[in-house]
């Protein structure tokens, strides 16, 4: 036998006979407090353990101030050398984004678009002070939108001004300037209220609600929800005039208004719409397939939203071919009003809906992010920044906002450190308010509709996790449901 096995023989043997011998006293209870060092607590009474509660130290205060307003405590050690070019850049490309979605979503919340402007500004340049999220972008989304104009339509319905006016923009109508100040003001109050919703959940620190808000559930309803936004955009699409529906069966009543209506269709509004669908498209493969050389991504939205302004003025296609325009864009900010308090029951529920949808929303992005990065974010700060934005915002005419999957993306990759980005973006929304907004007046519908329509891109893959819930969990696949079924709707 060589060496080598006897050396193995003896190593196998050594394994069989090494052992663990561990050897401690026996432990009571009395012993164990000794070890622990574990205090009596002597009892207190009531007005003691009140008294203890609202003793506030310098230090302790500090602390709360720097939970509640997060910019006092990193704006101070902000590296301008390191962070502010690349907010800078990302400041600019998510504004380049930020106007367009602003006046595109508008017309799914029902409101003039100048109102999406207003949207886009306020709540962004708030949540710079309150969020605890470095990444994310605060503004318009489609689902939320979609949402507020479903409410608005249903409290401010179509029937109650004929539709198929003479005009060729909605805005010159007196009657249709009293519907869209009725859903206005609807909309606004939701935003006040589910404002005041998440700020009381965030003050009573229920921001824990997002761990049961699981991820195939709001897959499932922005998914379908995405349904909801392509069908009401066909119409703006096609140049033709239809009812807005809302409520169960609204996407089946929607197609139908549209065929119903086809032969109608406005073939100048239709090419706009499908070239402008086409440079979308051709623009975002673009993007993802040069991601890694393109310094930052190309802004095909505001490009088309250029060409199509330019080519609407020159052709004057409002009044040659009768194609529905933004119309009149109001330069400068509107004086803060009060809420119509009086809308308040008819719209509560929706207002839950909103405020726990829109907080789940931001809250899984920024959780994204902060999980990338390495930072933490606080969730009941979260509903508080989220509350703010909606509820102050209300007071200047803004609908309910919440982080917007692909501009939170583009503010992130294009080298966003904190939310230095997003105060320069929404400076440039407040820009085009009160200097050039009137520009884009001759901006035809159809171009906005082509933007929503694109952007629901990545919402129609979702339709992937059926395949993948099927397989995995059967459990989880109901939760890809029509979104105005939802229980909280």
């Amino acid at each position: 036998m060589s060496i080598m096995d006897h050396s193995q023989e003896h190593e196998a043997s050594l394994e069989q006979t090494q052992r663990y011998c561990v050897q401690r006293p026996i432990c009571n209870e009395e012993l164990l407090q000794g070890l622990l060092h574990r205090r009596e607590r002597t009892p207190q009474t009531l007005r003691q353990k009140i008294a203890h509660s609202c003793r506030c130290s310098s230090k302790k205060a500090k602390s709360h101030l720097y939970s509640c307003i997060p910019i006092l405590k990193w704006l101070p050690r902000y590296p301008v050398k390191e962070y502010l070019l690349g907010d800078i850049i990302s400041g600019i490309s998510t504004g380049v984004m930020q106007l367009p979605q602003g006046l595109a979503y508008a017309l799914l919340a029902a409101v003039p678009p100048v109102f999406g402007l207003y949207s886009s500004f306020y709540p962004v340049f708030l949540y710079t002070f309150f969020g605890t999220s470095k990444h994310i972008s605060i503004g318009t989304f489609a689902v939320i939108s979609m949402m507020v104009g479903g409410v608005a339509v249903r409290e401010v319905p179509d029937e109650m001004i004929p539709v198929g006016s003479n005009s060729t923009n909605v805005t010159d109508s007196p009657d249709f300037d009293a519907r869209d100040t009725k859903r206005v003001q609807v909309a606004v109050t939701l935003a006040f209220l589910s404002g005041i919703i998440q700020l009381c959940l965030g003050l009573l620190r229920f921001g824990f609600v997002a761990i049961y808000l699981t991820e195939p559930l709001v897959r499932g309803f922005t998914t379908a929800a995405a349904v909801h936004v392509f069908t009401s955009q066909l119409k703006y699409l096609l140049g033709i005039k239809t009812n807005r529906y809302s409520g169960p069966l609204s996407v089946v009543y929607s197609i139908a208004a549209v065929l119903s209506k086809i032969t109608t269709t406005n073939i100048a509004a239709l090419i706009v719409g499908l070239t402008c669908i086409v440079l979308l498209l051709i623009g975002k493969e673009i993007n993802l397939r040069f991601k890694k050389k393109l310094p930052v991504p190309i802004p095909m939205e505001i490009i088309v939203v250029i060409i199509g302004t330019g080519v609407s003025a020159g052709m004057n296609l409002s009044e040659s071919y009768r194609v529905d325009v933004v119309g009149n864009i109001p330069q400068g900010l509107r004086a803060p009003a009060v809420p119509d308090i009086q809308l308040i029951p008819a719209i509560f529920v929706d207002a839950i809906a909103i405020a726990i949808v829109g907080f789940s929303m931001a809250v899984s992005m920024a959780k994204i992010f902060a999980l990338k990065h390495g930072y933490t974010i606080d969730g009941n700060q979260e509903l508080i920044a989220l509350g703010i934005c909606n509820f102050v915002g209300s007071f200047f005419q803004s609908f309910s906002i919440t982080c917007s999957m692909s501009r939170s993306l583009v503010q992130e990759s294009t080298g966003g450190k904190t939310q230095i980005a997003g105060a320069l973006s929404s400076i440039m929304v407040l820009l085009v308010i009160v200097a050039i907004g009137y520009l884009f007046e001759p901006l035809p519908q159809t171009v906005l509709a082509a933007i929503v329509m694109v952007n629901l891109k990545g919402m129609f893959k979702q339709f992937g996790d059926i395949a993948h819930f099927w397989r995995t969990s059967k459990i989880e696949l109901p939760s890809i449901q029509n979104p105005w079924s939802d229980p909280w709707h």
